[in-house]
């Protein structure tokens, strides 16, 4: 007991560290700093959801800070029974899903095939896909090549243009070369075809490859309004990012005349309350998401940084 006593507290006193004088000045102005840098940042959006749940009219009168004065659900409802935004948000979540999916499917597929170093005409391959990351056509040949596919007015032009990602086919193919090949070789010699392998042994252990591939994607799905906005006419298939933008350029909010009334005549709302109620709706669904594909992410960050 007194042995180990003996043995322990010197170990102790040499983890502890004595700050100076000097390394708490600059742990405190740090500290600072960084408490400085949250607030400017994370205020903007806490206000916005404070005005969302708080009153149309009586937001209008200002002094509202931190809590909602009048506190209400009006606006939120308001966002979800108009026609036009609650659209816009179906397509927003049927285009992330299926276009994150589909994202995730092609490149994994098209990067697996890639990391054979014996496939015929591989350097062909990825002397294109390099060539087509630092250029293309611009915006003209792309717009004609979509009208020539069918794609303008139509909902694929959410999924299809986007299905195969050149910079994450690259990240794939230098994950899958670090893998050790004896998993592969293995599964040859039982009989497993290249599907089988793909299927059973390299995804299992491409977690943090599809998690990362996905969250990357999926963000930029949701976001996205170029799309919407140059290549896509029918209303009924405006996105919400779309819809976000458009209020933001615009001084009152393009509400149906409907809604309108219906807005007046509840006297509780104003279009700026429920912009900033459309906003929340736009931006929670991603915060709620990224805590469960975290862990994921953060190890999928150095993915083909170093091969095995």
């Amino acid at each position: 007991m007194s042995t180990a006593r003996i043995i322990r507290n010197p170990l102790k006193r040499k983890n502890k560290m004595r700050l100076t004088a000097e390394d708490i000045v600059i742990d405190t102005t740090v500290t600072i700093c960084l408490i400085f840098i949250f607030i400017v940042t994370a205020y903007p959006f806490y206000y916005c959801l404070v005005l969302s749940f708080n009153h149309g009219l009586d937001s209008q009168r200002g002094g509202i800070y931190f809590f909602p004065r009048v506190l209400t659900l009006a606006n939120y409802s308001s966002f979800f029974t108009d026609e036009k935004w609650l659209n816009a948000f179906l397509i927003s979540i049927s285009r992330t899903v299926l276009g994150t999916a589909a994202t995730v499917l092609f490149t994994v597929v098209v990067a697996y095939g890639l990391s054979y170093p014996n496939l015929k005409f591989r350097k062909l391959y990825m002397t294109l896909i390099i060539f087509s990351m630092y250029f293309n056509g611009g915006l003209i040949p792309y717009y004609i090549t979509l009208r020539s596919l069918g794609l303008l007015n139509n909902y694929l032009v959410y999924i299809i243009p986007s299905a195969f990602n050149l910079f994450f086919t690259l990240i794939s193919i230098s994950f899958f070369q670090a893998l050790p090949y004896e998993l592969r070789e293995s599964a040859m010699l039982d009989g497993a075809s290249d599907i089988k392998i793909l299927l059973r042994i390299i995804l299992p252990v491409s977690t943090p490859l599809l998690a990362t591939m996905a969250i990357f994607v999926a963000v930029g799905q949701w976001n996205a309004w170029f799309d919407s906005a140059f290549f896509v006419k029918q209303q009924e298939l405006k996105t919400l990012g779309y819809r976000l933008v458009e209020v933001i350029n615009q001084a009152q909010m393009p509400i149906s005349q409907e809604s309108a009334q219906r807005a007046s005549a509840a006297a509780r709302v104003t279009p700026l309350s429920v912009r900033v109620a459309a906003m929340m709706v736009a931006v929670v669904p991603i915060l709620c998401v990224y805590p469960f594909l975290q862990r994921f992410f953060i190890s999928g960050l150095t993915i083909g940084s170093v091969k095995g």
